[in-house]
């Protein structure tokens, strides 16, 4: 009798809709949905994918004890031996709901659980020791090797084979530490580790420890109401049409645009593009995510000296570490060049 698998999607990835759907609530289909569909071709006769259990990202996101109460609930109906869930790529919300409800499975029901993301997506730091990840690439565009890498570490768990250490068997380190016996000895070990080293040579620590980059704070501003300040943003307003071709998540680039004889971003002229939030307000008043006229108020009145006549956007959403880094670098090399004193940055 083959295994029989669950799968959780979000309503994307499940046909209903985007953003303008992310917030229905949890359902269950006893069909394969989605991705479902290629694991299952993958699986083959190994298991069986018995059903699908979709909801949307905001909904979970904003209920997310009844979320994940009724979605244990729905998996649960089709007494699976394995849940699979997105996989979600560098989509945050869509990644902690993956996380939140394999967790939630595999404690409540006692089964285990696997999901797909991208290590920068925060429902990896959140849930990594509570379910399996497997690393993925940013977008969809990674979506056949993610699920390829997905199904095989799921052959693995149903099959009930012993897993190995997270590097060799394809997932994130869930920092479980298990005892083995070695051929040497610890301070043999970490002495051939330091001699590679020091030679250049490559290793693989035992102990992997967190780097964290160290950004110096900015001095104060010393006369507030002679400086000038500029507007920087992630939440992706953008004169409407998107010029720029600005990605709505994984941007690769930014946008400049004038704002010198603006008080106000009016819906006509200005939207936004962002693909990880609800933008229905942001369309309505794009001031609620770049608040052009609160820093016009303020530069009447006197708080500060001027306002810059350009602003800086993008996407934050899913945005890679390194071109983050490169658009700060450039842009601050920009508003240095121009004078500007200090920015205020926005996000959503």
């Amino acid at each position: 009798m083959s295994k029989r698998v669950v799968c959780y999607i979000n309503q994307f990835f499940a046909g209903i809709g985007g953003e303008e759907q992310a917030h229905i609530p949890p359902s269950s289909r006893s069909e394969t949905v989605g991705p479902a569909m290629q694991i299952q071709n993958i699986l083959g006769n190994e298991a069986e994918i018995v059903g699908t259990v979709i909801c949307g990202d905001s909904y979970y996101g904003e209920h997310l004890e009844s979320a994940r109460s009724a979605c244990t609930e729905l998996i649960a109906a089709f007494k699976p031996d394995l849940l699979i869930a997105g996989p979600a790529f560098n989509a945050g919300r869509y990644g902690v709901a993956c996380g939140d409800i394999c967790g939630a499975v595999s404690e409540t029901l006692g089964i285990p659980a696997l999901t797909g993301m991208y290590p920068e997506n925060p429902g990896v730091e959140l849930y990594r020791s509570k379910t399996y990840i497997v690393p993925t690439a940013d977008s969809a565009r990674g979506m056949k090797d993610a699920l390829s890498a997905i199904s095989l570490l799921a052959m693995k768990i149903l099959k009930g084979t012993e897993l190995g250490a997270a590097a060799d068997e394809g997932y994130i380190s869930r920092g479980i530490r298990k005892n083995f016996f070695h051929e040497t000895n610890g301070a043999r070990r970490a002495v051939d580790m330091l001699l590679k080293k020091i030679n250049g040579e490559s290793f693989v620590t035992e102990y992997e420890m967190p780097v964290f980059k160290r950004i110096t704070p900015a001095k104060p501003v010393k006369d507030l109401k002679r400086a000038t300040i500029a507007l920087v943003s992630s939440g992706g307003i953008v004169p409407r049409g998107n010029p720029d071709h600005i990605r709505v998540s994984s941007a690769e680039s930014y946008g400049v645009y004038d704002i010198s004889k603006l008080d106000d971003l009016t819906p006509e002229i200005f939207e936004s593009i962002h693909g990880g939030y609800d933008r229905v307000w942001a369309n309505e008043d794009p001031d609620t995510v770049l608040p052009l006229d609160v820093m016009r108020d303020m530069e009447k009145e006197g708080v500060f000296g001027k306002l810059y006549d350009y602003v800086f956007t993008t996407t934050g959403t899913g945005t890679a570490v390194a071109n983050a880094e490169r658009f700060g670098q450039e842009i601050g090399e920009r508003l240095k060049n121009d004078g500007v004193d200090a920015v205020i940055l926005t996000s959503t």
